[in-house]
């Protein structure tokens, strides 16, 4: 049997097994993850999990016995150290050797941290990325704690609002000129800014972090602007990496991530990649996509391509964030766009991007209708007149038989 080896225990780990295990593969699948855990999902950390609307067993995509019963082997609580491209081996790090015929990195990001000089590395100062993060955080979560949250885009606001909703004081400090900045509209970050302000939440645009301060556990925090905190918690919402040293080691082409093809071919013919660290071929460039949705497309692309069945893939790129009662929903990539058309009938609200007469993306905020037709929109090449968009007597569903 053809032995598949894949690294990393996360939503792209999970969806190519499903895959292969669905499609009848009859190769020879070990996992390796470097947390104590089977693959779960993470996006309902940060928000439903913390609230304790979610329990730790309903995050897991499978249970054990699952893995068992396809012949799944499993290493939990082990880390690839290193490639060898030549061998086609890995090296975990207890020592064990791995022969592959096919290697499939699923690795992954990792947060982006807060520096040890400024005082990242204090007690209470908190990342959000994966179960022991959350678990780490939450006892902090209490009425009248006081929370600095660095940073805001989505990780930080989603963050603020499962704050605020547990009575917890917040302040939110992003350094550009406003939340949001690197992935909306000023229209989107108008919204959330008046959605965080009306639940508490004082937010501080323009303005850095300039050190966090306290004896083994942080107490206080210097802002930019000179500002002084008194607080009991922070969370660094700055952003992910992609996890890229293992590649990196073995010598495979990185671009913004690991560079694969349409296909999900590394630059070594037998070894792929998928999901938060890879980027993949978009138009004239590259793209690397953190969403679920990416996660789950390039590893089902990648599994039909080890089974013998050539697909290419094409980024459909789709995102969602929930803060308090108001779902985002994002089709597209919003890259390059010249205008933005506001629609809002009747409180339901949706922000549509264009590129001249291009429809590029859609931001739906508690607009399920709008979310669903402006992405199959985009997918299928269409862009209705803005102005046709934008008025409330137009049945959206209709611009999908135009």
């Amino acid at each position: 049997m053809r032995r598949i080896v894949i690294i990393g225990g996360g939503q792209a780990a999970s969806a190519l097994i499903a895959k292969l295990v669905a499609e009848k593969s009859d190769d020879r699948i070990t996992l390796v993850c470097a947390e104590p855990r089977l693959p779960y999902q993470r996006p309902p950390l940060s928000k439903a999990y913390l609230l304790g609307e979610m329990t730790e067993g309903r995050l897991y995509f499978r249970p054990a016995a699952w893995y068992d019963e396809h012949g799944v082997d499993v290493r939990l609580n082990s880390r690839a150290d290193s490639i060898d491209k030549a061998a086609k081996t890995v090296t975990l790090d207890g020592g064990e050797v791995l022969a592959y015929d096919d290697l499939v990195l699923t690795t992954g990001a990792h947060p982006r941290t807060l520096p040890a000089s400024i005082g990242g590395t204090l007690s209470n100062v908190f990342a959000v990325r994966d179960l022991d993060d959350a678990d780490a955080m939450e006892p902090a979560f209490v009425a009248g704690a006081r929370a600095l949250i660095v940073g805001g885009g989505y990780i930080g606001l989603e963050a603020a609002a499962v704050a605020a909703k547990r009575g917890v004081s917040v302040t939110l400090v992003e350094a550009a000129d406003r939340i949001l900045q690197r992935v909306a509209a000023p229209e989107t970050s108008d919204f959330f800014r008046d959605l965080h302000r009306r639940h508490g939440v004082d937010i501080r645009e323009g303005v850095g972090l300039s050190a966090l301060t306290g004896d083994e556990v942080v107490t206080g925090a210097t802002l930019s602007d000179g500002t002084t905190l008194d607080i009991d918690f922070a969370i660094a919402g700055v952003g992910i990496a992609p996890a890229t040293a293992l590649a990196e080691g073995a010598g495979l082409v990185i671009d913004n991530g690991i560079a694969t093809d349409a296909q999900g071919r590394t630059s070594d013919p037998h070894i792929w990649a998928a999901g938060d660290c890879a980027s993949a071929p978009y138009g004239d460039g590259r793209v690397r996509i953190e969403s679920v949705g990416n996660a789950i497309d390039q590893a089902e692309i990648v599994a039909h391509n080890l089974l013998g069945r050539p697909v290419t893939y094409t980024p459909k790129p789709w995102f969602w964030s929930d803060q308090y009662d108001v779902k985002l929903q994002i089709a597209g990539l919003n890259t390059g766009y010249t205008d933005l058309h506001v629609r809002d009938v009747d409180g339901a609200r949706s922000h549509w991007y264009y590129r001249g007469e291009t429809l590029l993306a859609i931001d739906s905020l508690s607009d399920t209708r709008a979310y669903m037709v402006g992405k199959r929109l985009i997918e299928a090449g269409k862009s209705p007149a803005p102005s046709v968009v934008t008025d409330a007597d137009t049945d959206l569903k209709a611009l999908l038989r135009a």
